[in-house]
């Protein structure tokens, strides 16, 4: 199992296995097909607060981690972890997102969760 992150308008790769859109939006100017994205798991994103909250520059990376894994406990969000659990552990999985900095993302977060 390989779980990566990477951003949504970069290219489909060969290696991508099941490719999951992680963030609450679609992102603009991009295409479905283009996308090629498997799964999208909105009840998995951070809330809208949380996301303005830290593209704000009001918080730490950490910070914003910390709180972001809280959410994931809330019902909803917890199955669709388990169930994206599942599925990493069929075989690779590509978190896709828009951010432009997918490594301080909450992407980031899902991915070190799932590897965990």
């Amino acid at each position: 199992m390989t779980v990566r992150v990477r951003r949504v308008y970069d290219p489909p790769e060969p290696g991508d296995g099941v490719r999951v859109l992680v963030d609450r939006l679609w992102p603009r100017g991009l295409s479905k097909d283009a996308a090629r994205v498997d799964e999208w798991p909105k009840g998995l994103t951070p809330s809208t607060g949380l996301r303005r909250w830290y593209h704000a520059g009001e918080a730490s990376y950490e910070e914003f981690a910390g709180r972001y894994e809280a959410e994931l406990d809330t019902p909803e969000a917890a199955g669709l972890l388990a169930r994206l659990r599942e599925t990493a552990g069929e075989g690779d999985v590509t978190l896709l997102t828009a951010s432009k900095t997918p490594d301080t993302s909450h992407a980031a977060v899902l991915a070190r969760l799932l590897e965990a």
